[in-house]
């Protein structure tokens, strides 16, 4: 499988404090990867710091066998990477659909946006049902989808999901993880997965890395991993 997503040598941090420490990792066209570890390991961090939110002090990320735009989010979005960021980032005060057309802002293809559209609302038949409603009466879960179908606009190759399960009833956290194995089956989408529940996150990889203090301190299998959880998590 060829490299969609090639990270080496990555440190970003923020002020004086430095969070992340030489990562390096990859992903393939069209895989699902697990990024897994405790909290403040360094995990969001190195999701911004791919996107260009946050500028890289060292390193280098090749997206698409090309040098990405550090520190250019815009650009980085233009290239084909996503991220629905950890508290969903939707806009309460606009509608299912504004919010959805807000997130092909980078394109001009008016045919395109709207099959777009049509694919998204197929994915998630409760926002076709609502898609004049304001967002910010919806329910946690719905709001999420909303997050996804907003990063889905932009057609990416590479989608960054930040802990889309977080703050969410077991039910729906089913729902909206099982919606990104079907985006990544219907899209070809790639996909890194940061999430707390790491049976979920490890059953939907194809590989996971582990990170502890701004490292990379694992890579195997996912279903390695999950076969194993009991005798490895505790350590990191």
């Amino acid at each position: 499988m060829a490299a969609l997503l090639e990270v080496e040598g990555l440190e970003a941090g923020y002020g004086k404090k430095t969070v992340l420490q030489g990562v390096s990792f990859r992903v393939d066209e069209g895989e699902v990867v697990a990024l897994l570890g405790h909290n403040g390991a360094g995990k969001s961090t190195t999701l911004k710091t791919i996107l260009g939110l946050l500028p890289a002090r060292s390193g280098q990320v090749r997206f698409g066998g090309q040098m990405w735009a550090n520190g250019d989010p815009a650009e980085n979005v233009r290239r084909g990477i996503a991220l629905v960021p950890q508290g969903r980032g939707v806009f309460p005060d606009l509608t299912v659909v504004e919010n959805l057309a807000l997130g092909a802002y980078t394109q001009a293809d008016r045919a395109g946006i709207n099959r777009r559209m049509s694919e998204i609302l197929e994915l998630f038949p409760i926002l076709a049902e609502r898609r004049d409603q304001l967002v910010g009466t919806m329910s946690g879960g719905q709001q999420q989808m909303v997050a996804v179908g907003t990063a889905l606009m932009q057609q990416p190759r590479l989608m960054m999901m930040d802990e889309p399960s977080i703050g969410l009833a077991p039910v729906l956290v089913q729902r909206v993880l099982e919606t990104a194995v079907e985006i990544n089956r219907r899209f070809g989408t790639a996909i890194v997965l940061v999430e707390q529940n790491i049976r979920t996150a490890l059953g939907m990889a194809r590989r996971a890395y582990v990170m502890k203090s701004g490292r990379i301190v694992l890579e195997k299998p996912a279903a390695l991993l999950l076969a194993a959880k009991d005798s490895w998590w505790e350590l990191y």
